[in-house]
């Protein structure tokens, strides 16, 4: 199989879709990878390095989606990008449809075979390839906020783990999945305050377990998140219904009544937003202010630490990019009913049901598009 990987051309992403190990790995399997020059330089990974590993390099991304057969990249793609899909080609790489219905209309219309990371999923419920970037954005939101609390950048001029007789920032979490774990390591880590909801039980059981009375546990009601977020200095959104939009936990009226200089930290952001009040922003401009709370919401946060990125989302992707190459895309995801969760579009067909649901719009299951 001819394989293309394209410089990644969002804002500020840096991210590259194969690592050179990686691409050692498929071209010992026979297949041909091309990778467009510069891909990698930014964070360290040469066209020299692609080389020795037996890539291709390539001037340009026209090239690349004109003559691969997989497409493989980390951001969703670009108008620009959508519009170089061939039909049947594969697309694979994080899409976050549900919340973009125009880059859904452009996938449809291309004809291509999608198959979005973060719908992919495990023996154990889990979603393999979405997990890595979480934990990275799980971090990275707790350096984050705890930026976005100092005067300069309209916060409240706090630290958050406040220092002997002064208290630390109180932290308070949506949702206690990977995101909000490791957000809360973090700022316990930094000697924060910090309290996590979740609808799950079982889950805050686990989390209690596992971090004993250094964290609070609160199971979440609408009345609970009103109450921890208005005592809140940062609030956390990491909240996930798996391939469907973000439900808006923090309302309009809540950030009113919000501490001036308080922050929101929406992970959520690449589904829409857990906030009514948040909009995608960049690592040029990542924060706005409303109410006089610091909002943060970057689409692309883990494109941030874009080194440590790149190389945790390929450990995740790589057995099934072999797959995807090895099996063809069709067969691949027949046998493999966690990669066929994956499958969002197929030759003008949406085929995962949360987008569908979400913007209207007619729908058919993976299983009936391939046959199985």
């Amino acid at each position: 199989m001819r394989i293309g990987v394209p410089k990644e051309i969002k804002n500020r992403e840096y991210r590259v879709g194969l690592t050179p190990a990686a691409v050692r790995e498929l071209t010992s399997h026979g297949h041909q990878v091309m990778i467009e020059k510069h891909a990698g330089d930014a964070i360290g990974l040469t066209g020299e390095m692609y080389e020795r590993a037996g890539a291709k390099l390539i001037d340009g991304p026209d090239e690349i989606f004109a003559t691969a057969d997989m497409i493989v990249k980390v951001k969703e793609p670009q108008a620009v990008e959508i519009k170089r899909l061939r039909p049947g080609q594969t697309l694979f790489t994080y899409l976050h449809l549900a919340p973009d219905p125009a880059q859904t209309k452009g996938l449809i219309e291309s004809g291509a075979i999608a198959i979005a990371y973060e719908t992919v999923t495990d023996a154990r419920g889990g979603l393999p390839l979405l997990a890595p970037m979480s934990e990275v954005a799980g971090r990275m939101s707790i350096q984050a906020g705890a930026h976005s609390l100092e005067i300069a950048q309209g916060g409240r001029g706090m630290l958050l783990g406040g220092v002997p007789g002064v208290a630390a920032a109180k932290v308070v979490i949506l949702g206690g999945g990977v995101v909000g774990t490791n957000a809360a390591r973090m700022a316990m880590g930094l000697e924060a305050h910090v309290t996590i909801l979740d609808v799950s039980l079982r889950r805050l059981n686990e989390l209690d377990l596992q971090f004993g009375s250094r964290l609070s546990t609160v199971y979440s009601t609408i009345d609970a998140i009103e109450e921890q977020v208005l005592e809140a200095d940062l609030v956390i959104g990491g909240v996930l219904l798996p391939g469907a939009a973000a439900p808006k936990l923090i309302t309009r009226k809540m950030v009113e009544q919000m501490k001036k200089g308080s922050v929101i930290v929406d992970v959520a952001i690449d589904q829409g937003g857990c906030a009514e009040t948040s909009h995608a922003t960049t690592h040029d401009e990542p924060t706005y202010m409303v109410d006089g709370v610091v909002h943060y919401a970057v689409a692309n946060m883990p494109g941030g630490v874009a080194r440590t990125s790149t190389f945790a989302l390929n450990n995740a992707t790589l057995p099934f990019t072999i797959a995807l190459a090895d099996q063809g895309p069709e067969e691949a995801m027949r046998r493999s009913p966690h990669l066929r969760e994956g499958l969002n579009i197929y030759k003008h067909h949406l085929t995962y049901k949360a987008v569908a649901e979400f913007q209207h719009l007619p729908y058919k299951s993976a299983e009936e598009v391939l046959k199985v």
